[in-house]
């Protein structure tokens, strides 16, 4: 156990002196981790590869650090090549054993890619009912999550952590909030539909840590993870997702352009949805309509779009971005007398347009249906400042 303990001390730094994160924060999401750190359950974030999870998690640390023992909060990246061959409990076990703490005191864990261990789901429930720990979990799969949800049943809450708003995405770019330079929201803005909210990328700008990404998505999460045969056909398909963002498309006509049974596109569509890289959005109506209508595409991060297509289009990438800042409320688009409206939330309709107003027909529905539904036209970044959805 002494490789172990080593192991935890370098994980660990604020165990020897004074320790603060340089990254910048991000504070809609810090505020929920101290709301929930105040409950018993356990908090699992979600999300994209390479998002920032672990940067919050050790944010959050930071600000632990000034209520809490240092020697009570254990960081470990369960990922890690050292820790393949510990259990969750044998870390925790030497966490204890190194810093004395008795099974009835409180601890802070953090378990970063907590999947990466097979029986995770187990080892949570254990801690969760005998222990006095507050656990902090990481995960870039949601399959995974949802697949050993039933032994976390009733102790969990779940924190899907999105790539940069607009707002954020200024403050990480030009290190400056939106009102000090209104009038150059507009040009920012149009960069921001280029980048993405990919937060390594805005920082570093190079192209490279995209391309990273998706090759990881692709390679580590899914076709190693997946033991899939086929990394080829993965990537093929996910260009073509990419191309059709904002698109209405079906699994039947994926497959005649790629050439496979439409089996095989449902279950890789499948595991594009569990890394987060792709959403669907169903139309509204029946379950029955529901199933028989075809889905509309939206990519994770427009970025990642952008760097394999190119920057085109914009009004896709834009009402990509509208489906981003609505997705925790499970949009539905509309379809009625062969017109698309891009959203339906509740009594709210909204149509997202980058630079033109809605086409004559759309107007016309829009304004038949302004009797029942709240219509909303999103058009550039002044939608954006409206109040801010929760993550």
């Amino acid at each position: 156990m002494e490789e172990l303990a080593e192991l935890l001390h370098r994980y660990n730094p604020w165990w020897s002196g004074e320790y603060k994160t340089e990254s910048i924060e991000r504070k809609l999401y810090l505020e929920q981790l101290k709301a929930l750190g105040t409950k018993r359950d356990i908090v699992l974030l979600s999300g994209l590869r390479r998002v920032g999870k672990t940067t919050l998690m050790r944010q959050h640390i930071t600000r632990l650090l000034e209520e809490q023992k240092p020697e009570r909060i254990l960081y470990v990246p369960l990922d890690a090549y050292g820790l393949v061959s510990f259990s969750i409990h044998d870390i925790v076990r030497e966490f204890r054993k190194i810093h004395q703490i008795e099974l009835k005191e409180r601890v802070h864990l953090f378990l970063d890619e907590v999947a990466a261990k097979t029986d995770f789901a187990l080892e949570l429930k254990d801690f969760h009912d005998n222990e006095n720990a507050k656990i902090f979990a990481s995960s870039s799969s949601a399959s995974l999550m949802k697949e050993k949800a039933s032994y976390l049943s009733g102790r969990t809450r779940m924190l899907e952590v999105m790539p940069l708003d607009f707002e954020e995405y200024h403050k990480f770019r030009w290190k400056t909030p939106l009102g000090a330079e209104s009038h150059m929201l507009e040009a920012r803005f149009e960069e921001y539909l280029q980048d993405g909210g990919m937060p390594e990328y805005v920082l570093s700008r190079d192209p490279g840590d995209l391309n990273k990404i998706i090759e990881d998505i692709i390679t580590k999460d899914i076709y190693l993870r997946q033991n899939l045969d086929n990394k080829l056909l993965l990537k093929e398909m996910f260009k073509l997702l990419c191309e059709r963002v904002g698109k209405r498309v079906t699994e039947s006509r994926i497959a005649n352009i790629l050439d496979v049974p439409r089996g095989t596109v449902g279950r890789l569509m499948s595991h594009f949805e569990d890394t987060y890289l792709f959403y669907e959005v169903p139309v509204f109506g029946t379950l029955n309509e529901r199933i028989k209508n075809p889905k509309k595409i939206y990519i994770g991060d427009v970025g990642l779009r952008n760097v394999t297509t190119g920057f085109r289009d914009r009004g896709a990438v834009y009402e990509n971005l509208v489906f981003l800042s609505l997705k925790n409320e499970e949009p539905r688009y509309v379809m009625q007398d062969g017109i698309e409206i891009d959203f339906k939330i509740g009594n709210r309709l909204i149509e997202a347009k980058y630079g033109q107003p809605p086409n004559e027909k759309q107007e016309e529905l829009l304004a038949r249906m302004s009797h029942r539904y709240k219509v909303e036209i999103a058009d550039g970044y002044k939608y954006f400042f409206g109040e801010k959805k929760s993550a």
